[in-house]
């Protein structure tokens, strides 16, 4: 608790849907006020306000361009006058579009460097000016930076790009009893994976981990509130949440 009685504070960005929608509700089961981001969908954000007050927490909903710097300020500034501050942030927006890496588009190629990697710049720089000490930062990378799969390239350098920044700042925030860590999932049962793929693509993935499934995005959700809560000597890592996938 950040005091006695006002609950911890989170902010999910990407919050309308798959993994972030479950992280969300997640958190509001541990009891969190949770700021609900999203881009362009409302109706999708209020379902997942609806799921983290049915598991016991608050909602509020926050909109905005992740890459711009203004509006996460904003968002931080409307957290922090309704609740007081922010404790958590768990950034888990990101885009990812898959192609040979000589025939990917440059125009989706800047999309992706814009979204993940400055957007993750810009949640990360506003989080360690704003969150309050004793609290946590979870950006999200992937498990395919390390997999190194074909049509992955350019989706997986912005993620590795992710990694890196995590790395540092966790050093840069030395003596602020700040974590910071990066969740790097596995294939997932979210919209962003399985769109455009075949069963038999679908199927050669759950093969991968020795679980023979894909995750679920509880699964994530679940590593995420451990990160975000009580795992106070994690920090400066990349957690690999995907079934033991080699």
């Amino acid at each position: 608790m950040s005091n006695n009685t006002t609950p911890r504070v989170a902010l999910v960005t990407g919050a309308s849907g798959g993994i972030g929608r479950a992280v969300a509700a997640r958190l509001g089961a541990e009891g969190m006020a949770v700021g609900v981001h999203y881009a362009g969908n409302r109706e999708r954000a209020e379902a997942t306000a609806d799921a983290v007050n049915s598991a016991g927490g608050q909602s509020h909903l926050v909109s905005g361009d992740i890459a711009d710097e203004n509006a996460v300020s904003t968002m931080f500034d409307e957290l922090e006058s309704r609740y007081g501050g922010v404790d958590v942030v768990v950034h888990t927006a990101g885009i990812m579009l898959l192609s040979p890496l000589t025939e990917l588009a440059f125009d989706d190629f800047d999309r992706m460097v814009r979204t993940n990697v400055r957007g993750a710049f810009v949640v990360s720089q506003q989080a360690a000016r704003r969150v309050r000490d004793g609290g946590a930062i979870v950006n999200f990378s992937s498990s395919v930076v390390k997999l190194a799969l074909p049509n992955y390239g350019a989706y997986a350098a912005t993620k590795g790009a992710v990694d890196a920044l995590t790395l540092i700042l966790a050093k840069e925030l030395r003596g602020r009893d700040i974590t910071v860590n990066t969740v790097a999932p596995g294939p997932t049962a979210t919209p962003l994976f399985l769109d455009g793929k075949s069963s038999e693509a679908v199927d050669a993935m759950k093969k991968m981990t020795p679980l023979e499934r894909l995750g679920e995005p509880e699964d994530i959700a679940e590593t995420v509130a451990h990160l975000a809560g009580p795992a106070r000597w994690i920090n400066g890592q990349i957690v690999y949440a995907n079934g033991g996938i080699i």
